[in-house]
């Protein structure tokens, strides 16, 4: 301000002069003469008068800023109060409606509400309403938007990018500072380090070494010494004893009121340990005579196992006293009190009340359990005794008495002398006999029957010990005393299979049913059908068959029966009945001889759970029943040849053909059955024929095929012309036209095989693909990338695309734009399992893990995902997770031959050979796998067309690299 000021200052005068009256100041000859006043002895400030400067704020310099007074806003005003306008016209008579109009009519024109485009941003037709048009036009202009924001988008993340690196070298990190002085610590000897100062201790002397303060412990000989002398020195200090002696030992004073007598305190301690040592040692000769288990028990007791409160246990303790004398008969109030007493470790008083219960209640059993439990052996069966004087009938307590007998004998008299007097307890004779040896239990249980007729159990028991003949005398017993039991018929059942009487299983079991039902009994099919589980997984295999006869078709609807039936033979493989299922699928085909998807399941059943020669004897009944289901004659001539029975193989396919004369499964199958056993002439006579009868687009390309992997690529080519003259549309023509025009290394004629095939199959990601690799391979990179990218907008939803297009940028060493790329694609594909797999390695490896939860959460079953977390595990070494993962995910899709090789090539390194290692590969083998990246390039490989399952296996395996 004083510099302003002071500029100002001639200004001013100057002004003040010119503005003089008369003509001297005008002319300006004469100097102006000074007016007299009173101020003039005092200094005119310069700046008076002038306008403010920019940006000046009043009481700025002095901090008088920041408020506002009642002055500056005017009167405090509601919004109801009338305004100063008397006559003003309705709804603006009181100030609310007033702040509402200035608000409705006020527009916001700040600087930041100003667009140069739009004006200020208030719209012209906001009133109106919003009709369909305007929204087509505002998703036009968004779309517009859009489209101009992502052309600049790279160039402006670019800018931003190498702003970023400018700012990052003109303002580096302190820690980018020292990166030099970092470096040169690795030429540091050990001799100068170790010659480094250490830092020093800034603290003053008396912080750095604080003195403790010293105590001595007095010895005893002071005291002695003291003692000796006479001297009246024989206490303690008050204040030294208030330091931890607050009860020295019971009885005594608190320190603090008094003295202490040292010489007391020692005669108690002498007193108390020879009481101790009196209380376990032997007067006479001096041994102990503790009882170690005892001893232990009196610990355990001593120590509370409650986890409640001191006052709680009063409470309890006093309402349960008061139920007792309440009501003294009352069984569970004796019981509950000893058993608080119990709990709180009293194991002597608990004794003493339950011994009282069982005075006051002779007639509860509960209470002489109670009492036997809690008393030790032999007194225990002492009150056993008298329990069984005042209740001679009950069970429990003769089962007890029996429990308290150490002795094999001594348990057999006690169970002999209850079932004198209780010869009607099931539970007594089952005891009984489960200690007996098998006759004397035979004799026990004919006399247990005949004393319980109507127990089960015990019939059977007697039926498994006695001869056949007298089992099926006793089993007749058994049911006329008890015929309303399913279990006796399905014994006797079992009972004639194990005789080899198989003939009359089903009359047992029919009869079974019948008789039941005549006793009024309810037929129970999930029973009847766990207890032939139960007889399949004891062997008896013919009486489980009978019993799935008899009862599979009670209680279904007729409509239900065949989906009902299925999930039968389902729940039975799961619980591992196979002859269950085999029966239901066998009474399911009888039911049903002419359903294509029975027969199936019955096939994949016997595949997978049974022998060749079973499969095989099915599988001619089925074609036998369904001769026009092609996958049947294919099944039954794929299991002659994988047997190498290859002419019974080709009777099938005859017979099939018969059947299905223009089926091309069947060509096609006899085509491959040539080919594999080298008889390429045949084959080419099969397709020729097949051509000719049943012209098909894979027939066709059948025929290319075997000719380009035999190499007559002459041939290949012009079977590959005629077939693209009848089905143009069909991809895969195109595709190897192309690769065999690359094999010979014509690139330009195999460009445009694949730009021709393009035009008649855009939507086939295939061609595209190989079209961008071809020009990757010859490096026009940028063709490659205009190609995929052409190719995603054509198909926006096919992840492979936006797959190959991240792979291209990451092998040309752009991360940046792979990463970009790959965001874009799972916006476009989000429930990609192939796109979040790749995704999860595209991450740095601390991120890996977030990643693919990320991924889990988006595709929870995709087998892609699952394998890359299954890596992610194998990389991390986690071994047995990975391998965890790597189950699941063949368990899941069993036809992913990418997932079997990674975990065919983790067992190689981690497995043994005996155990995993064979495991995967037989697994692999019997699931067949068709499908996966790695998959699919060796497999459909020229040169490994006629390769197995296991060797395309270990092959794609060797080629597999750990570089995740």
């Amino acid at each position: 301000m004083a510099s302003y000021a002071a500029k100002q200052g001639p200004k001013i005068v100057s002004k003040s002069s010119a503005g003089g009256s008369g003509p001297a100041g005008v002319g300006g000859g004469l100097p102006a003469m000074p007016i007299a006043s009173p101020l003039m002895g005092k200094k005119k400030k310069p700046f008076l008068g002038m306008p403010a400067p920019l940006g000046y704020v009043p009481g700025l310099g002095r901090g008088a800023t920041g408020f506002t007074t009642r002055s500056d806003i005017g009167p405090a005003r509601d919004a109801n109060d009338p305004v100063d306008d008397r006559h003003a016209a309705p709804g603006k008579r009181t100030v609310g409606d007033q702040m509402k109009k200035n608000e409705e009519d006020e527009e916001d024109l700040n600087d930041t509400n100003y667009d140069e485009f739009n004006g200020y941003a208030g719209s012209l037709f906001s009133s109106g309403p919003y009709e369909k048009d305007d929204e087509e036009a505002d998703a036009i202009y968004a779309a517009l938007d859009k489209r101009m924001d992502e052309r600049r988008k790279e160039r402006r993340e670019l800018r931003e990018k190498e702003e970023i690196e400018k700012y990052r070298m003109e303002r580096p990190k302190i820690q980018q500072q020292f990166s030099d002085l970092k470096r040169k610590l690795a030429e540091v000897s050990e001799e100068e380090w170790l010659s480094i100062p250490e830092v020093g201790d800034a603290r003053n002397k008396r912080q750095r070494n604080p003195r403790h303060e010293k105590l001595t412990p007095v010895p005893d000989s002071f005291f002695s010494k003291h003692l000796q002398t006479g001297e009246n020195h024989t206490t303690v200090d008050p204040l030294q004893a208030l330091g931890g002696l607050n009860t020295p030992y019971p009885g005594s004073m608190t320190p603090g009121t008094g003295e202490l007598d040292m010489r007391k305190i020692g005669q108690a301690r002498n007193t108390l340990m020879d009481m101790r040592l009196s209380q376990v040692s032997d007067s006479v000769s001096g041994q102990t005579v503790v009882d170690p288990k005892g001893y232990l028990t009196d610990l355990n007791s001593m120590i509370p196992t409650h986890g409640g409160d001191i006052s709680d246990i009063k409470k309890a303790r006093l309402l349960l006293k008061s139920v007792r004398e309440t009501n003294p008969h009352h069984p569970p109030a004796w019981i509950a009190s000893a058993r608080l007493e119990e709990v709180t470790g009293k194991l002597q008083v608990a004794r003493n009340l339950i011994m009282k219960g069982t005075e006051m209640c002779p007639k509860s059993e509960d209470v002489w359990l109670e009492a036997a439990r809690l008393q030790p052996g032999d007194t225990a069966k002492a009150v056993v005794a008298q329990a069984v004087r005042h209740l001679p009938q009950s069970v429990r307590i003769y089962i007890r008495a029996a429990e308290l007998e150490t002795d094999m004998r001594a348990k057999k008299r006690v169970l002999r002398k209850a079932l004198e007097n209780v010869s009607k307890s099931v539970r007594l004779w089952k005891t009984a006999v489960e200690l007996e040896e098998p006759e004397d239990a035979r004799i026990m249980l004919s006399r247990a029957v005949e004393c319980c007729p109507t127990s089960v159990e015990l019939w059977l028991a007697l039926a498994r010990l006695e001869t056949y003949e007298n089992a099926r005398r006793v089993l007749n017993k058994a049911r006329e005393n008890i015929p309303t039991d399913r279990h006796i018929w399905i014994t006797a059942a079992k009972l004639e299979e194990a005789n080899d009487n198989t003939q009359m299983v089903d009359k047992i079991i029919d009869r079974a049913i019948t008789s039941l039902r005549a006793n009024g009994v309810e037929i129970n099919r999930e029973q009847w059908i766990q207890d032939a589980e139960e007889c399949d997984k004891a062997g008896s295999v013919a009486t489980c068959q009978a019993v799935i006869r008899a009862v599979i078709g009670i209680g279904i609807e007729e409509e239900d029966r065949k989906h009902t039936w299925m999930e039968d033979a389902d729940s039975c493989v799961s619980h591992g009945a196979l002859e269950c299922a085999r029966a239901i699928y066998a009474h399911a085909l009888q039911v049903f001889p002419s359903k294509k998807s029975v027969w199936l399941r019955a096939a994949y059943f016997e595949k997978n759970n049974g022998t060749r020669e079973s499969l095989e004897a099915l599988l001619q009944r089925a074609v036998a029943h369904c001769p026009k289901a092609e996958v049947l004659w294919l099944m039954g001539a794929k299991s002659k040849w994988l047997a190498e029975d290859v002419p019974a193989a080709r009777s099938i396919l005859a017979l099939a053909f018969q059947a299905n004369p223009n089926s091309e499964e069947i060509w096609l199958a006899a085509v491959k059955l040539e080919s594999e056993n080298n008889e390429y002439e045949r084959a080419r006579r099969l397709l020729a024929k097949a051509r000719s009868s049943a012209p098909t687009a894979r027939v066709f390309m059948k025929s290319v095929k075997l000719e380009w992997v035999l190499g007559n690529i002459d041939a290949a080519q012009e079977l590959c012309t005629e077939a693209l003259k009848h089905y143009e549309d069909f991809p895969k023509l195109w595709m190897m036209r192309g690769q065999i025009e690359e094999q010979c290394e014509n690139m330009d004629k195999a460009r445009e095989a694949y730009n021709q095939g393009l035009k008649k199959c855009p939507h086939s990601g295939g061609l595209w693909l190989l079209l961008s690799r071809l020009e990757e391979r010859v490096g026009q990179l940028t063709r490659a990338r205009a190609i995929l990218e052409k190719a995603r907008l054509k198909n926006p939803q096919i992840p492979e695309l936006w797959l190959e297009s991240v792979r291209l940028e990451f092998r040309a060493g752009l991360k940046n734009i792979a990463n970009t790329l790959m965001a874009k694609a799972l916006q476009e594909c989000p429930n990609s399992g192939i796109l979040w797999a790749e995704a999860v390695f595209l991450e740095a490896r601390p991120q890996r893990k977030t990643k693919s939860v990320d991924a889990l959460k988006k595709c929870e079953h995709d087998p892609h995902v699952l394998l890359a977390v299954a890596k992610l595990f194998w990389s991390e070494r986690k071994i047995t997770k990975a391998r965890e993962w790597f189950l699941r995910t063949v368990k899941i899709e069993p036809d992913l031959g990418d997932a079997w090789a990674l975990f065919y090539k983790f067992e190689l390194q981690h497995g043994t050979e005996q155990d995993q290692q064979e495991e995967v590969r037989k697994r692999c083998e019997n699931a067949e796998p068709r499908h996966g990246e790695l998959w699919c390039a060796e497999s459909k490989h020229v040169l490994n067309w006629q390769k197995k399952t296991g060797e395309i296996l270990a092959g794609v395996a060797s080629k597999i690299k750990n570089t995740f």
